[in-house]
C-alpha cells in the first residue's frame, strides 16, 4: 500500500465527513433496492454528481455527514480533497450503472454492480481504506506516465 499515489490538490476536506459520506451512499443503495426506488439511485447520482464535478460546496448528503459529524462532535481530521473527488467520480460511474441497469431490468447486474460499490464505501466507512487511490494508481495513472 505505500506505492499507492492518489491525486493531489491543495483543497481539505474532513476525513470523519467522507467517511459519513460513504455510510449514507450504503443506506441510500440498500434503501432503494428494498423500496424499488429508482428515485434514490437518481438522487445518490445527482449527489455523487454534485461533489465530483462541481464547486458547489454541500450537497445533501455531504451537508447531512457535516451536521452528523459537528453534532456527534467527531474529532476534525483534514485530508486532500482530491482522492475524494476522484472517489465521487467513480461513485457516481457506479450509481449511473446501478440505476440504467435497474431501469432496464437488468436487475441482478445492478445488485453486482452495487455489491462492489457498497463495498468500497463500507472500507472507506469502517476502515478509512479509499480505493479510489488503489484504482488511480493501477488503471488511471498508468496512461499519463511518460
Amino acid at each position: 500500500m505505500k506505492n499507492l499515489v492518489c491525486p493531489i490538490s491543495d483543497q481539505r476536506v474532513n476525513e470523519q465527513v467522507t467517511r459519513i459520506n460513504a455510510m449514507f451512499a450504503i443506506g441510500i443503495i440498500v434503501l432503494a433496492f428494498v423500496l424499488n426506488s429508482v428515485f434514490l439511485f437518481t438522487f445518490l447520482m445527482a449527489d455523487f454528481f454534485i461533489r465530483a464535478f462541481t464547486e458547489i460546496k454541500f450537497s445533501p448528503i455531504n451537508f447531512a455527514s457535516h451536521y452528523l459529524s459537528h453534532t456527534l462532535n467527531l474529532p476534525i481530521r483534514m485530508i486532500d480533497k482530491a482522492p475524494k473527488v476522484f472517489a465521487a467520480r467513480l461513485g457516481f460511474l457506479m450509481t449511473t450503472v446501478i440505476a440504467g441497469l435497474y431501469i432496464f431490468s437488468f436487475k441482478i447486474a445492478s445488485v453486482v454492480v452495487a455489491g462492489i460499490l457498497i463495498f468500497f464505501a463500507s472500507l472507506e466507512f469502517l476502515l478509512a481504506i479509499c480505493v479510489g487511490c488503489m484504482i488511480y494508481t493501477y488503471l488511471v495513472l498508468p496512461f499519463y506516465k511518460k
